[in-house]
């Protein structure tokens, strides 16, 4: 078990909190959760006990709404989420941590501005070749942020948000669309070394924290407009994106 002190732990509890309610309610916050593992935690150990969670946060999310899938929009996205989880893969194995946030930090900006453009000028993710250059490069971008550091979800948010799915579609679908793809990684992060016995140490402490959050997320998602929603999912996706730069 990692020593770390009471004020530590007190933050990791909040990051385990935010995870749950993250798959539950408010896409995307999970960007804090990987702010905080990241500050604590050495990089590469904070990667892997992050997805532990997130897994344990991905069943909660599944149970609840599994009924509001769109899942055309995940066998699209398919191809693409594989290629970018490749990438991610080769990436780690020579890139160092700060170059990787960077990186990664540029992209959802970039990502947000054409989202929000497109949404300006009444466009959206839909049929034809414009739908499948977006299911492309969104879904690569995703697999390759998700693999390397756990920040998919600000970018497949944008995606979602960007198709215009009613609140319980969106979390329906980013339920199933994370959990296929962290269950993914697992074997991934085992053989580069980001999942360890210290690190499951850690997350057996926080699995109760998590599970608050999602039952909070439950009820939190029951009282969200639509609009609501689709801002709280911009702000997050911005404050993962400027910590993702600046850290």
């Amino acid at each position: 078990m990692p020593e770390l002190a009471w004020w530590a732990w007190a933050l990791l509890a909040v990051a385990a909190v935010t995870v749950g309610v993250s798959k539950t309610a408010v896409p995307g916050a999970n960007t804090i959760a990987v702010a905080i593992f990241a500050a604590i935690l050495p990089a590469r150990q904070s990667t892997g006990a992050l997805l532990v969670l997130l897994i344990v946060a991905d069943v909660f999310a599944i149970a609840a709404y599994r009924r509001h899938v769109n899942w055309r929009v995940l066998l699209r996205l398919a191809p693409a989420v594989l290629i970018g989880l490749t990438l991610g893969v080769l990436f780690l194995a020579v890139a160092d941590d700060e170059w990787v946030r960077k990186v990664i930090g540029v992209i959802l900006l970039a990502v947000i501005a054409v989202t929000l453009v497109r949404r300006r000028m009444g466009r959206r993710v839909a049929g034809g070749g414009s739908h499948r250059v977006a299911a492309a490069s969104y879904g690569t971008l995703g697999g390759f942020t998700t693999m390397v550091a756990n920040a998919g979800g600000p970018v497949m948010s944008m995606y979602f948000l960007a198709s215009r799915f009613s609140v319980n579609e969106f979390l329906g679908t980013a339920a199933w669309f994370f959990a296929l793809i962290n269950l993914t990684k697992v074997p991934f992060s085992v053989g580069l070394g980001l999942i360890t016995v210290p690190g499951l140490l850690l997350d057996l402490v926080l699995v109760p924290a998590v599970v608050g959050g999602a039952l909070f997320g439950l009820w939190f998602a029951r009282r969200l407009d639509q609009m609501l929603f689709e801002r709280l999912v911009i702000v997050f996706t911005v404050v993962g994106a400027g910590y993702l730069l600046l850290s």
